[in-house]
């Protein structure tokens, strides 16, 4: 075969190939990835707690507008209520708090008592007889204990409400009746920068320890209303309310106990009765572990004098059914 031949054969086009095509209904395939055993957890709804007992003799600090007070009266059956307020006079109290009279009148009416100028970090111990006699609260309830002021420096501010919840952790001990469980309730805002305040270290300092907490929900408390430390807030025009609304922020109630009252055996580790909260707040049982390792507090001599409170918000109607009773 001669060269050109060769070459016109070699140069022949050959048929082409069609490309491989999937049909239509064909889809490129994925990689599974197998499902999660563990369940997605599901937002509870939970009763709020009421930490309070119809017979329960109930000491109240810093009671503001008196509206906490008259609720657990009103709709709680609470039947020994001593509310105070660190105003000294029923004036001064009108003047932050111009709707009062009407709690007061329902506080006494429902068998209640009233005291002015009562401070937190100074009050005598209320107790069964003169002299120093047994301690007849059951229940010391300190709601959104705060110095008050506007100052913008927050370790200061720490400091001093540091120092309020200390002293007033020291002046309700020989308050507290010697029956087992007898607590001291402390309520605060959650977030910083009431979390800075370490109010379990203030509590393990001062001979106590949290037994339980639960998320404070003021729907609980039909009527309840939030009273600042300074008294009403009035707008330019004179008008009462806006500005900062306590209602809009969560908060927790910390229910604190002699300490060995909260504690019990299980397993061989240290354990707490168990939280009323279907949601488990990660930093409680973080600090629930053991406290005696945390850093030794000092309080400080030269804060406010002032044992003031803030409160929370205003509730009209009740949710969730029946409420639930720690006590009952």
């Amino acid at each position: 075969m001669g060269r050109n031949k060769r070459q016109r054969l070699s140069s022949k086009p050959s048929k082409k190939q069609k490309p491989l095509t999937r049909p239509s209904s064909y889809s490129k395939p994925t990689k599974s990835t197998p499902k999660s055993s563990k369940p997605k957890p599901q937002t509870q709804h939970t009763q709020p707690t009421i930490p309070f007992h119809p017979s329960d003799h109930i000491l109240l600090l810093g009671e503001g507008d008196l509206s906490f007070a008259r609720s657990l009266i009103e709709h709680h059956a609470c039947e020994h209520i001593t509310a105070t307020v660190y105003e000294s006079s029923l004036q001064e109290l009108l003047e932050k708090n111009p709707h009062v009279e009407e709690n007061i009148m329902v506080i006494e009416e429902g068998g209640g008592e009233l005291r002015y100028g009562v401070d937190a970090m100074k009050m005598k111990p209320w107790t069964r007889g003169k002299g120093k006699g047994e301690g007849r609260m059951d229940r010391i309830v300190f709601n959104f204990p705060h110095v008050g002021g506007k100052s913008t420096d927050v370790n200061r501010q720490v400091r001093y409400n540091q120092d309020l919840i200390v002293k007033f952790f020291k002046q309700s001990l020989p308050s507290l009746s010697p029956k087992h469980g007898s607590s001291i309730i402390v309520t605060l805002f959650e977030g910083e920068p009431y979390t800075l305040w370490n109010i379990r270290d203030l509590g393990r300092h001062s001979g106590l320890e949290v037994k339980e907490s639960f998320k404070f929900q003021a729907v609980a408390y039909p009527g309840y209303r939030h009273a600042r430390t300074l008294g009403v807030v009035k707008g330019k025009n004179g008008d009462i309310g806006g500005g900062w609304k306590g209602e809009e922020r969560k908060a927790r109630s910390y229910v604190f106990v002699r300490k060995g009252e909260g504690a019990v055996m299980g397993n061989g580790k240290r354990a707490r009765e168990e939280s009323s909260d279907e949601e488990v707040d990660e930093r409680d049982d973080e600090s629930d572990e053991d406290g005696d390792d945390s850093e030794e507090w000092e309080g400080i001599e030269d804060g406010p004098e002032n044992g003031g409170n803030e409160h929370g918000s205003e509730v009209t109607e009740e949710r969730d059914g029946r409420l639930k009773s720690r006590f009952s």
